[in-house]
């Protein structure tokens, strides 16, 4: 993945996942579902709760 200063706000880190998957096939032509586990961890430990 590449590092991307895209930053999203939601109510769960699921929600948050999902603008992140959306924001991947919009902005960086991704497609989430070929990422792999570590991919995924990643970015999760990426998300700060407040």
């Amino acid at each position: 993945m590449e590092a991307c200063p895209g930053r999203f706000t939601a109510e769960s880190a699921e929600e948050v996942m999902q603008h992140v998957e959306l924001h991947a096939k919009s902005a960086h032509g991704e497609d989430p579902s070929q990422w792999s586990t570590e991919d995924r961890q990643q970015l999760q430990a990426m998300m700060i709760a407040s």
